[in-house]
């Protein structure tokens, strides 16, 4: 029998935190070799005291060291999507100015040939550069520098919507004033009642 040797990236993995509305809070920066216990949170809101997260680390990594559960809220659907640079809608703009100008018939000035090799380039660094990330489905926390595993797929629509239907098991830490209330009144609901905040469809970064 094979075994899968377990590959780290070789930076410490970087987690995005959102709170129980989808806002993004603050970033993190977590070794997964050590997998820490408990990792502080800068202050959420002016005048707060930093605050601790407990990651959920079991099962959380496969064999192979690429994360297949979030550790913010233990949901065990990830999807993948590109971290595109910022200046992506620039480029775009830029490349149906191109096309728009190539249907005038402006192409045959050697300066736009020129202008228009340019941007083909630029484009295609674009693509190179955008960098994969994992984003959980349950509570949007957003995974950067992780091994990806083959089987992790694209944000799906279905499963999105599924989630929103179910409960999200967040850390107290990341739940807004009154959320935590209504968490707590919903852990005695019946099954078929959803407790607690809901993930949506896909969030923006």
């Amino acid at each position: 029998m094979r075994l899968t040797r377990a590959t780290y990236h070789p930076k410490p993995m970087r987690i995005e935190l959102r709170d129980s509305n989808g806002r993004r809070l603050s970033r993190v920066e977590v070794d997964e070799r050590s997998r820490p216990a408990r990792v502080q949170l800068p202050a959420g809101r002016p005048g707060g005291a930093p605050q601790d997260l407990f990651p959920r680390w079991d099962e959380a990594l496969d064999d192979s060291a690429a994360l297949r559960r979030c550790v913010v809220c233990g949901c065990t659907e990830l999807y993948v999507r590109k971290n595109l640079p910022q200046v992506t809608p620039f480029i775009l703009v830029l490349a149906f100015s191109g096309v728009a100008v190539a249907l005038l018939g402006y192409a045959t000035n050697p300066w736009v040939n020129a202008a228009l090799a340019v941007l083909l380039v630029v484009d295609a660094l674009t693509l190179v550069l955008a960098r994969r990330q994992l984003v959980c489905y349950g509570c949007g926390a957003v995974y950067h520098r992780v091994r990806i595993a083959r089987y992790m797929r694209p944000w799906d629509r279905a499963v999105a919507e599924r989630r929103a239907q179910e409960p999200v098991d967040l850390p107290t830490v990341l739940l807004e004033p009154g959320d935590e209330a209504r968490t707590e009144a919903g852990k005695g609901a019946s099954p078929g009642a959803p407790a607690g905040p809901t993930a949506g469809s896909e969030r923006e970064s």
